[in-house]
């Protein structure tokens, strides 16, 4: 079993060492181009659709 354990160390470290860095990755939904794209996401823009979901 270590030659097989060894086999997948090798493989994991040359598919991490590969590529961009990371895993994952989160992007914006929502276009967010200017101060007021992000004023409408975020504080005080997500207000009203809380106070929507709260009736």
């Amino acid at each position: 079993m270590s030659s097989k354990k060894n086999k997948l160390d090798q493989e994991a470290l040359a598919f991490h060492a590969s590529g961009r860095p990371g895993k994952l990755e989160i992007t914006a939904t929502k276009p967010l181009l200017s101060q007021h794209d992000l004023s409408l996401a975020y504080s005080p823009g997500v207000a009203a659709p809380c106070l929507a979901i709260e009736k």
